[in-house]
């Protein structure tokens, strides 16, 4: 294991907050919608969508599946959410580097 700094997703605080957003939901309704009210709260979310702190990887999950998309979506910086949320059938994300070929 190295020492230096863990590589972190530049986007991950902004696609969690659309995610709540295009769902329609508060801070504290996200938290009762992804079934997490009894081990987080309402300051977490919030730094989680500011960047301060980073979501587990079940809870990644638990945004992903709200939304309809898959985890990588969320932690790759290349790809963006798709407009609709939830996405149905599951979607992958828009790949940033294909759409600036079209």
């Amino acid at each position: 294991m190295g020492k230096g700094k863990r590589e972190r997703p530049i986007y991950l605080g902004n696609k969690l907050a659309e995610i709540r957003k295009k769902l329609g939901l508060s801070q504290n309704e996200i938290l009762r919608h992804l079934g997490l009210s009894d081990q987080l709260t309402r300051e977490e979310i919030s730094a989680y969508e500011r960047g301060v702190r980073e979501p587990t990887v079940l809870t990644l999950l638990k945004y992903a599946q709200a939304a309809g998309i898959y985890v990588d979506a969320l932690v790759d910086d290349q790809v963006s959410l798709p407009e609709k949320l939830p996405a149905n059938p599951k979607n992958e994300g828009i790949n940033k580097a294909k759409l600036k070929k079209s």
